[in-house]
């Protein structure tokens, strides 16, 4: 049963999410450290998952492995903040060779043809002490679309350098990219969660 759902569903768009909730990272106002710095994410502390429903079957979940980001922070004035992120399509896993290699087929993901999903932040905005709004586009299967996340993101002390600690939630609604495989018995959202740490270079 398991397998079947796989046939017809998952979701490369967590994918994008995740671009979005590196982003989030970016622009935490809440810092002590330089008015602008750079930083980096610690991908040793960091998970990048989603899951999606289908009617007749249990929730589907799975992780992106591979990804980079750009983040360039402006504590002052966090409007100035920007960040880019860039995750792999290839690197989905669901815990299943055969499942994850159908994701990557022309049905899902299609990552030969577009292996790189890309967020690139557009607005940044302070909402309190713990939360930062993040505004971007997001790229996947050669669409781009608008994408707004909240993030909550907490400061570490450590003896050496500034760390960041941030949590991310996502809904992507898969249709908006032409992923419409299954649908509508696999759920058009897919629900995304970015948990990771960043450290001040």
């Amino acid at each position: 049963m398991f397998a079947s759902f796989a046939q017809k569903s998952k979701t490369p768009q967590r994918a994008a999410v995740v671009a979005l909730l590196f982003a989030v990272v970016a622009i935490t106002p809440q810092s002590r450290a330089t008015p602008r710095s750079n930083w980096a994410i610690d991908p040793a502390r960091t998970r990048i998952s989603f899951s999606i429903d289908a009617i007749g079957y249990p929730r589907t979940e799975g992780q992106f492995r591979r990804f980079d980001g750009r983040i360039s922070v402006d504590f002052d004035n966090p409007a100035q903040s920007r960040v880019s992120f860039h995750v792999e399509a290839q690197s989905i896993d669901v815990g299943s060779a055969s499942f994850s290699d159908y994701l990557r087929s022309e049905a899902f993901l299609n990552a030969a043809r577009f292996n790189e999903i890309v967020f690139s932040s557009t607005a940044v905005e302070k909402v309190d002490e713990h939360i930062v709004r993040v505004t971007g586009d997001l790229t996947m299967l050669g669409v781009t679309r608008p994408l707004t996340v909240d993030v909550e993101v907490r400061r570490q002390a450590e003896a050496r350098r500034a760390r960041l600690e941030f949590t991310a939630r996502a809904k992507i609604d898969r249709l908006e990219f032409g992923m419409n495989s299954g649908f509508p018995v696999i759920s058009r959202d897919v629900d995304l969660l970015v948990a990771s740490e960043a450290a001040e270079q």
